[in-house]
C-alpha cells in the first residue's frame, strides 16, 4: 500500500532521541555508502557543534532530515546531509529542510552556509542553485565511491 500523498505543510523541527530509528532507515535507503551511523545520529543529537533536523507534514509522518555542523571560531556552518523519503521529493520537503538550516546557522551568528554535492546528483544541484548557492569548488573522488563533489557556499 503506497502512504497518501505529502499535501500538508511542510513542519521543520529539531530531531529527538524518538526519531533515531526513522533517522537510520532513511540514511540507510537514501545512501548507499557514506552513510552516519545510528552511533552518530545520536552523538549528532546531543552535540552543541550538531544540529540534526526532520521534516513532517500530515500528523508527524517523517519525511527528511538535515544535518549541519557548527564549528567555534567560525562564521561557517556546514549542511552535511540531507535526505528526503521517496514520497516527499518534490514537494518542498528539501527547500524546506535548506531553509531551516539556513535560519539555524543565521541563528547561529553564521555568515555562510556551505555544502558538498555528488556531480551526478541534478535534482539536488538544481535544488542548491534555485535556493541561491554558488558553486566555489570541486573535489575529485570525494565520495567513497569514486564520485566527484562540487561544493556549494550560500552568504546568509
Amino acid at each position: 500500500m503506497r502512504p497518501p500523498p505529502v499535501t500538508a505543510a511542510v513542519r521543520v523541527r529539531r530531531a529527538e532521541v524518538s526519531d533515531l530509528d526513522d533517522l537510520v532507515a532513511l540514511e540507510e535507503s537514501s545512501f548507499a555508502q557514506d552513510r552516519l551511523s545510528r552511533a552518530q545520529y545520536r552523538k549528532h543529537l546531543d552535540s552543541e557543534s550538531a544540529l540534526v533536523l526532520v521534516a513532517s507534514a500530515n500528523h508527524r509522518r517523517f519525511l527528511g532530515t538535515a544535518v549541519v555542523f557548527f564549528r567555534k571560531g567560525t562564521t561557517v556552518a556546514r549542511l552535511y546531509s540531507i535526505a528526503t523519503t521517496p514520497q516527499a521529493q518534490g514537494k518542498g520537503v528539501g527547500s524546506a529542510l535548506v531553509e531551516a538550516s539556513e535560519d539555524a546557522a543565521r541563528v547561529r551568528g553564521c555568515r555562510s552556509l556551505r555544502l558538498e554535492v555528488r556531480k551526478d546528483n541534478a535534482v539536488a544541484i538544481r535544488l542548491y542553485e534555485r535556493l541561491g548557492y554558488a558553486r566555489i569548488g570541486e573535489y575529485a573522488n570525494y565520495y567513497a565511491d569514486g564520485t566527484d563533489a562540487f561544493r556549494f557556499e550560500k552568504q546568509l
